[in-house]
C-alpha cells in the first residue's frame, strides 16, 4: 500500500511561487519528479485521483496555537497528550498538517509536566503533524503582557541558567518568545540559536535598537505584529521596525508572525505588513481553547477567557486574548483585506512558517522529494480535503471525492 504510486490529475499545483496546471506524483509519502518516473523508472501510476480542477497547496503550519475544541495547552496537565491529539486531529479540517502547540506564560511546575509530554511526531489520520512546542513567555515585559498572568512572568537574572530553570528541558521545543529588551536576554539568543530553537521577540516595550541586538544574536522571529509590543513612531518604530531596518545581518530574513482574524489586525496594518515585507508574513490563528466551539467561558493557560462577538477577552476585561479563528479564515481575510494574490496568501501559511523553523525543504512546499502534505482548495479558500505523506486525513463532506 505504501509503495503505491499516486497520480494526481485535473488539478493547479502552488510551486515556484505559481500556480500551474499539472499533474501531481506521490508516492511512499514523498512527492514525486514525473520526469525521472517517466525516463528512468518507466512506471506508471497505480492509482489515480480525480481533483476536479482543485488547487493542491501546500498544507498549512500554524506556528501558534494554544488549543482548540475546549483544550488548552496550559491548564489541561492531566491529560495534555489527549489534548494534543484531540486538537492535532480537528484541524486537518482547516487544511493545516503541521503545528506549534503553544504554553503561555505559566508557572514553572507546568513547564516541567507538560513540556516532556508534548513530543514531536509525524501527522498521519490521527491528525497534524507536531513539530514543537512554541514556549510564549514567561520572560516577557510585564507592561506587554496581554492576557499573560504577570505573577509567572520572569527575569533573566541569571541568564540562561534562569531559562532552564524555569522550562526544565529544551527537548521538544522549536520556538521560544521573549522580550529582547530583558536583562541578558542577547546572550540567552544566542544560546538558544545555537541550540537550534528559532527565537522570536514579543510581548515587550523594546525599541528597535533592542530588536536589532537580538537579530543579530540569532533571533528570527516576531510573534504577533502589532500585538503586545510598542506601537510604531516615526522616530523609533519599535520592533515594527525589524521590517525594513538595515541592521539586519546580509541574507538574513526576519520573519513575523501575524494575526488575520479580522479583531487583532485592522485591515490597513495588514497591508501595511505585506506590502512591506511579504517574503517575512507568517499568517498564525493564535487561536485558544474557544476555537471550534460556541460563545462562553472558556480557559487560557491561568485565565479566565469570555467570548462574545467572535472576540476572546480575559475575563472582565477588554484585554484580548488570542483569536478563535482557524487558519482557513485567517488565509481568506487576508486575502480579501490585502488584496493579495492566491499564492502570496498561500504561501503564507505554508511556506513562510517552514522557513522560519529551517525546514522548508520538507514542508510548506511542493517540491520534488517534499514531503506529501498538502490541503485541494477551491478557488474561495473552501478546503476539500487534506492530505498527510499522501494519504487522505480529512475530506469535507460537502464534497464526493
Amino acid at each position: 500500500m505504501e509503495s503505491r504510486l499516486v497520480q494526481f490529475v485535473n488539478c493547479r499545483l502552488l510551486r515556484d511561487h505559481s500556480i500551474v496546471k499539472d499533474d501531481f506524483w506521490v508516492r511512499n509519502g514523498k512527492i514525486e519528479n514525473p520526469e525521472k518516473l517517466f525516463f528512468d523508472e518507466k512506471v506508471q501510476a497505480d492509482v489515480q485521483v480525480d481533483c476536479q480542477g482543485a488547487i493542491i497547496a501546500p498544507g498549512f503550519i500554524d506556528l501558534q496555537l494554544n488549543g482548540g475544541f475546549g483544550i488548552d495547552f496550559s491548564h489541561d496537565i492531566a491529560k495534555v497528550e489527549e489534548g494534543v491529539a484531540k486538537v492535532a486531529k480537528g484541524i486537518l479540517a482547516h487544511g493545516v498538517t503541521s503545528f506549534c502547540p503553544t504554553l503561555v506564560t505559566s508557572p514553572a511546575k507546568l513547564y516541567h509536566q507538560n513540556l516532556p509530554r508534548i513530543k514531536c511526531r509525524e501527522g498521519g489520520a490521527h491528525g497534524a503533524t507536531v513539530l514543537g512546542v512554541h514556549l510564549e513567555g514567561p520572560f516577557i515585559s510585564p507592561q506587554k503582557k496581554g492576557a499573560h498572568p504577570i505573577e509567572y512572568i520572569r527575569t533573566l537574572d541569571e541568564g540562561f541558567q534562569t531559562l532552564m530553570d524555569v522550562y526544565s528541558t529544551l527537548d521538544n521545543v522549536s520556538i521560544i518568545t521573549m522580550a529582547p529588551e530583558l536583562a541578558n536576554a542577547p546572550a540567552v539568543v544566542k544560546e538558544l540559536s545555537n541550540r537550534n530553537v528559532t527565537v522570536s521577540v514579543g510581548h515587550s516595550m523594546g525599541d528597535l535598537r533592542q530588536g536589532e541586538i537580538a537579530v543579530q544574536h540569532g533571533a528570527t522571529f516576531i510573534t504577533h505584529l502589532f500585538n503586545a509590543m510598542l506601537p510604531f513612531h516615526h522616530r523609533d518604530p519599535g520592533l515594527v521596525g525589524l521590517l525594513t531596518s538595515d541592521a539586519v545581518p546580509e541574507g538574513k530574513t526576519v520573519f513575523f508572525g501575524i494575526i488575520a482574524d479580522g479583531i487583532h489586525t485592522h485591515p490597513a496594518a495588514l497591508r501595511i505588513a505585506q506590502r512591506t515585507h511579504p517574503a517575512g508574513l507568517v499568517l498564525v490563528t493564535d487561536a485558544i481553547s474557544a476555537l471550534g466551539l460556541q460563545e462562553g467561558t472558556h480557559q487560557l493557560g491561568q485565565m479566565v477567557v469570555e467570548v462574545k462577538d467572535s472576540h476572546a477577552f480575559v475575563a472582565g476585561t477588554t484585554t484580548l486574548c488570542g483569536s478563535i479563528a482557524n487558519m482557513i479564515e485567517c488565509v481568506q481575510h487576508f486575502a480579501k483585506a490585502t488584496g493579495c494574490s492566491m499564492v502570496t496568501a498561500l504561501e503564507a501559511a505554508s511556506l513562510h512558517a517552514a522557513q522560519t523553523l529551517g525546514i522548508e525543504r520538507k514542508k510548506g512546499t511542493l517540491q520534488f522529494g517534499a514531503d506529501a502534505d498538502f490541503v485541494l482548495l477551491d478557488d474561495d479558500y473552501t478546503v476539500r480535503s487534506t492530505w498527510i505523506s499522501g494519504e487522505c486525513v480529512y475530506k469535507n463532506p460537502q464534497y464526493n471525492k
